[in-house]
């Protein structure tokens, strides 16, 4: 397949197409919904293939003259930037690694390879261009685990020799920018791989605080693994479950729902950090076993002020906190020793959106923890009942309804004669788990509920 075969590329005969679209394109031979060209007189070609393809111009940066076009189709983007330099070698030359330092020459249908970026991605390494450009932008440190979590590659030695270097100016960068790189980092098929190399560097527990205390928590006999490795290995089972899901359960984790990223990401993400509660839950007994009593509750709440400092957003941190919170919970529900309809759907009524999610960590969670305590027994009972419980709830989706809203919280400061204070939160949440057990169907249920709270 040539890379002019894509149906925008074809009406291009001018500029340069650069950037992780080659780079796409030459490791799987697809051609990318998200186009770079670097092009002299940036603004008037955009404008001009505004025109052509009907899309719409977007000014990105007036100072550095990029610009982006968006198709008819919200799915196909071209992004268009001034050419940084005198030439497009010029250009090349500054970017950050020579996988990504290739150029396409739109004109005359050639690759233009200054830095061998070709061979690097046939030898899969990722190689820095220059060790200058760590110091001019030390968001490359992390970009350079980034592309090793999305392509599987290794670092080249001089590459790890630099950032070793440059490391201390890790989080120099704002905190906008980390957090884009930390969702595509999660999003990468091998995340686990890049985790464990950037621990190599010292560098996640410069990101997560949690993974020096995570370390501490040593294998007992529910889990093979210390903590920290435990955590990664979940991440790890998450791709692979993911990998081998149904069309269902991919359509659902690769939806964009929140956060501008799918929800495999935060997944992902939700598993490296699910057991962030451990160590401050830690106790002994005297038979040896290791406790961690409530975990999942401190967990939820810890990772809130975490995730709230690298600027996640408020409903990225409450489907996160949430996950954390209820990793256990499907599998309580599946080792109930009779497992019904009712206790199955009152389980879909409580996660809503996020079952299929909430499933996958389980399952990867169970098959991240296999102590000598746990045989293959224990294992294949929870996840065959997970199995059930999922596929349950498939069966049913399509005909599941929301709860209807019988009362709002005015009408029970009203039926109580309370003011906004923490008892009328108490009745709410109690209001709504006795309406997901089935106690509550009718407007008159509810209100004789509340007047007897």
């Amino acid at each position: 397949m040539n890379i002019k075969d894509d149906f925008i590329l074809s009406q291009i005969n001018e500029g340069y197409l650069v950037g992780g679209s080659i780079r796409d394109f030459l490791i799987t031979g697809k051609h990318s919904e998200d186009r770079d060209i670097a092009i002299k007189n940036a603004e008037v070609f955009a404008k001009k293939m505004a025109n052509i393809l009907d899309a719409t111009f977007i000014e990105l940066d007036s100072e550095k003259k990029i610009y982006r076009l968006v198709l008819k189709d919200k799915i196909n983007y071209l992004d268009i930037s001034e050419i940084q330099g005198e030439t497009i070698e010029n250009d090349l030359n500054r970017r950050d690694f020579t996988i990504n330092a290739i150029a396409y020459d739109l004109k005359n249908e050639k690759y233009i390879d200054t830095v061998n970026g070709i061979e690097d991605l046939k030898n899969k390494k990722i190689k820095h261009i220059k060790d200058s450009n760590f110091a001019d932008d030390p968001l490359r440190i992390l970009r350079a685990f980034r592309f090793l979590s999305t392509t599987g590659f290794e670092l080249s030695e001089d590459t790890k020799t630099a950032l070793n270097k440059y490391k201390h100016l890790f989080l120099n960068p704002a905190k906008e920018r980390i957090n884009y790189e930390i969702m595509k980092l999660f999003g990468g098929n091998y995340t686990s791989k890049a985790l464990l190399e950037m621990d190599n560097f010292g560098l996640l527990e410069e990101l997560f605080g949690c993974v020096k205390e995570m370390k501490k928590v040593p294998p007992n006999t529910h889990h093979h693994l210390d903590l920290f490795h435990h955590v990664v290995e979940t991440v790890r089972n998450i791709e692979e479950l993911y990998s081998h899901a149904g069309e269902k359960e991919k359509l659902h984790l690769n939806s964009i729902d929140f956060g501008g990223f799918p929800r495999l990401n935060h997944i992902k993400l939700a598993g490296f950090l699910h057991d962030i509660g451990k160590f401050s839950t830690w106790t002994i007994e005297e038979t040896g076993r290791h406790r961690f009593i409530k975990h999942d509750d401190v967990g939820a709440k810890m990772c809130q002020p975490l995730l709230k400092d690298l600027k996640f957003s408020k409903k990225q941190i409450e489907y996160i906190s949430s996950m954390i919170k209820n990793h256990i919970y499907p599998s309580n529900v599946v080792a109930s020793p009779d497992l019904s309809e009712k206790i199955m759907m009152r389980y879909i009524r409580k996660m809503e959106d996020n079952i299929i999610d909430n499933i996958i960590l389980a399952k990867a969670d169970r098959l991240s923890a296999r102590g000598e305590a746990i045989t293959e027994e224990i294992v294949n009972a929870n996840l065959n009942g997970l199995d059930k419980l999922l596929n349950f709830y498939l069966e049913k989706k399509e005909t599941l309804k929301p709860l209807p809203k019988l009362l709002d919280g005015y009408e029970i400061m009203e039926i109580k004669n309370l003011k906004q204070s923490p008892m009328l939160g108490e009745i709410i949440n109690a209001f709504k788990e006795a309406q997901i057990n089935g106690d509550i169907n009718t407007k008159e249920e509810a209100v004789e509920f509340v007047k007897a709270y």
